[in-house]
């Protein structure tokens, strides 16, 4: 038989990349009005969720639910396909390490150096220090902050600290990335280049992330902009043009009342959309 006629057989088709986050039917209260309920949404490879509503909604209390920090009353959370509502503490911290969080105001010890401060998951590893160095530097020279190597917290303006948030954040090169009001407190200027750092490492890693913001201009800025890595610095898209991995949800009273693009959001006829946008 000659096997040159013979058909290629076919590959199989790849898996489906796994959903990094989903909630379903969530609800949490802490002794009281419950603070999320019956909510349900999904964050998909490579997207990044903007996460809004007024405060004391329950935006921050999703970001720690969503890598197993609180554990909901009801409903079912998955993080990297496994389900984490009920595991063991052993276990979700296999799946947390896989995560970045960046905290409001950064939370960095300040008894540390910047360097053990970015450093800390590696140095828990008992890595050694030459390999921490190396990975340090570099998530410090992302953030364009390398020359804080040796420095403690204190001697750093509040913007600084965030951007050394983020490369403490991104030191493992994370599979999802959680930031919880980034640019809070941070003046005009500052914000910009914290939201530059978010669009470029959406853009150069394509890291799936939830953000959760209080600034509509810091929200829009992250749908309208791409990260140029020929210019390195962060651009607006042609007019009309919004990124296609960047969409939004929006929290009232602990419930989720939208889910969906910039568009979508800025058209919507709900009211209260309407108010909150104005």
């Amino acid at each position: 038989m000659d096997t040159m006629s013979q058909p290629v057989p076919e590959s199989p088709p790849a898996e489906p990349a796994v959903d990094p986050v989903v909630f379903e039917h969530v609800s949490m209260a802490f002794n009281g009005p419950p603070v999320l309920e019956d909510v349900s949404f999904r964050l998909g490879p490579h997207e990044t969720r903007i996460l809004l509503g007024p405060a004391g909604v329950g935006k921050s209390v999703l970001l720690k639910l969503a890598n197993g920090l609180l554990r909901p009353d009801s409903g079912r959370i998955f993080l990297f396909g496994e389900e984490i509502t009920r595991m063991s503490e052993e276990k979700l911290l296999a799946l947390r390490i896989r995560t970045g969080m960046v905290f409001q105001e950064g939370a960095l010890f300040d008894s540390l150096t910047i360097r053990d401060n970015v450093g800390y998951q590696l140095i828990e590893q008992h890595l050694p220090d030459e390999v921490i160095d190396k990975r340090v530097r570099r998530a410090l020279r992302f953030v364009e902050l390398e020359h804080t190597f040796d420095m403690l917290p204190s001697s750093l303006s509040g913007g600084m600290r965030r951007r050394v948030a983020i490369a403490r954040a991104i030191i493992a090169k994370p599979e999802l990335l959680l930031y919880d009001s980034p640019t809070g407190g941070l003046d005009p200027v500052t914000s910009h280049t914290i939201n530059e750092l978010i669009v470029k490492e959406r853009d150069v890693y394509h890291t799936p992330a939830i953000l959760v913001t209080h600034r509509l201009q810091d929200a829009f800025t992250m749908a309208t902009n791409v990260f140029s890595e020929a210019t390195n610095q962060m651009e607006p898209l042609p007019t009309g043009q919004t990124h296609a991995d960047t969409t939004f949800l929006v929290l009232r009273e602990g419930k989720l009342v939208f889910d969906g693009s910039i568009r979508e959001l800025i058209h919507s006829p709900d009211p209260f959309l309407q108010s909150f946008l104005a």
